[in-house]
């Protein structure tokens, strides 16, 4: 089991990497994490929602994706309260507290036991990612993210600091000295990750903590600059980097409960591309091309959007010619009306004004959630549409609420298989001149032709070329899994980690 002392330590990108190192040495493995809180999810083939991290790692190990892998996830949506997605399905919303004291410890453990159990029976290694941190002591006897699991596996544990944030000696002692002795036992090497300086500089505390703690240094990671891999959550897009030299300028709203961002990772691979992520309106001043993306509460963000004065602006732009892309709650947004009068998605009924971009309607009526894998393929007029006219597009869709299309609007795709079944629906819709597009279906850039319309369109008005880069995103989760597994093999023990897994 791979634990850290803090949240966004890089603990799953060792468990993907321990992955790969181990599925290419013939073992069968799969990656397990029993709660994962994050707005970063993917569906199944069976149309199961996990988090993106675990898929990732599912890739890493060569093996289908299974929601025993992530059979808890939370999904935040504000005021404290996180939507539980339950072996792949939508089991309810929850204030933080009565998660801890009505769910976890009963109905979330057995669930995690019993997708732990089905694992262990077809994989001969299961690599564990922990949560946060396995010593906050205010949770410590509710934790079923951390030692309660390594307890339920018998795992040895490697414990994972960022050294880049500093005081990564004093967080490994730290956690330590709050553990309970049979955890510290569990406990059997430290890895300290993302660091840029002199390792020499650092040997001489190697010596200290294993005197401290009974427990050593296992190696130091390096900071991989230019890794394109799945994010967990939001913390990541505080350290995103910008290039304002670079031509053609992407702006995405950096919405309070934004989801699936990873939507548009595939973008900043290209290099004339610069994604922006908006924090305030005036960070949208250049864009070449404005994105509202998912979010966890539309209508919640759709209020934020008015009171900070993005709407203004977003109109704006649009009126410019500036293309907007909606996808699913950024979608809705973009329409005429949302309908809540079930409180399903605000908590108390109402119907609010979209931002009428698109003439469209939202209605939450029941709380269910579509979440399949489809194939589609362009129908909608417009710049980016046409271009890719006839191309089939691989996508998922993990949505509330039930979308009507006015007399200006028209579908974007027509959807021609939903988890592998052959249909003819419509999902989507464009505006009359083709510029304001909306989609309830994520990962539509992962794939080239999407993508490429869309750079292609935008350097053409900014009369540049188009730099290609035509990698679908499985092509750059394996660059990136290149570059872990070389990082780990030059720099830990891995010897030392596989003894502790035959042990």
């Amino acid at each position: 089991m791979v634990q850290g002392t803090a949240s966004h330590s890089g603990k799953g990108t060792l468990v993907a990497g321990l992955c790969r190192i181990l599925v290419d040495r013939g073992v069968k493995v799969a990656p397990f994490k029993s709660q994962n809180m994050s707005l970063n999810s993917f569906v199944t083939e069976s149309g199961e929602e996990i988090a993106r991290a675990q898929a990732f790692q599912a890739f890493a190990a060569r093996t289908p994706i299974k929601t025993d892998m992530n059979p808890i996830l939370l999904k935040p949506k504000g005021d404290m309260t996180s939507q539980i997605v339950f072996h792949g399905k939508p089991f309810r919303d929850v204030a933080a507290k009565d998660y801890w004291r009505e769910f976890a410890l009963s109905i979330g453990f057995e669930g995690v036991k019993q997708s732990y159990e089905r694992l262990s029976k077809e994989y001969e290694v299961i690599v564990i990612e922990g949560a946060g941190s396995p010593a906050e002591i205010n949770l410590y006897e509710f934790d079923i993210a951390n030692m309660k699991i390594a307890d339920l596996a018998d795992a040895p544990v490697i414990l994972v600091a960022d050294i880049e944030r500093g005081g990564a000696f004093a967080s490994i002692v730290g956690t330590m000295a709050l553990l309970k002795s049979q955890h510290k036992a569990r406990v059997r090497g430290f890895v300290l990750n993302k660091f840029r300086g002199e390792i020499e500089l650092l040997k001489p505390a190697f010596d200290i903590v294993e005197q401290r703690t009974g427990v050593p240094v296992l190696g130091v990671l390096p900071y991989l600059e230019g890794l394109r891999l799945p994010e967990e959550d939001s913390i990541s897009l505080e350290h995103m980097s910008s290039d304002r030299a670079k031509p053609v300028s992407v702006a995405v709203v950096r919405l309070p409960r934004i989801s699936n961002f990873t939507d548009f990772e595939p973008l900043r691979v290209n290099p004339i591309v610069n994604v922006i992520y908006a924090h305030y309106k005036e960070d949208l001043e250049g864009a070449d091309l404005l994105i509202l993306p998912g979010t966890k509460n539309t209508v919640g963000d759709l209020e934020w959007l008015r009171k900070t004065g993005f709407e203004s602006s977003i109109r704006n732009l649009s009126n410019q010619g500036i293309p907007v892309i909606g996808i699913c709650g950024g979608f809705q947004m973009l329409g005429k009306k949302i309908f809540d009068e079930s409180s399903v998605e605000s908590g108390s009924p109402k119907t609010v004004e979209g931002l009428g971009l698109l003439d469209v309607e939202t209605s939450f009526e029941k709380y269910a959630k579509v979440t399949e894998r489809v194939s589609a393929v362009p129908v909608g007029k417009g710049v980016f549409l046409e271009r890719c006219r006839g191309r089939e597009l691989i996508g998922y869709e993990i949505h509330m609420g039930t979308t009507v299309l006015g007399a200006t609007a028209e579908p974007a795709f027509k959807i021609i298989r939903r988890s592998g079944t052959v249909v003819s629906t419509f999902d989507g819709a464009v505006d009359r001149n083709g510029l304001v597009l909306g989609t309830y279906l994520h990962g539509l850039f992962d794939e080239p032709p999407l993508r490429e319309s869309v750079i292609a369109y935008l350097a053409s008005k900014k009369r540049v070329t188009v730099g290609s880069r035509k990698e679908s995103i499985e092509e750059v989760w394996e660059n990136g899994l290149n570059q872990i597994v070389a990082a780990v093999k030059e720099n830990l023990d891995v010897s030392r980690i596989l003894d502790l897994i035959r042990r």
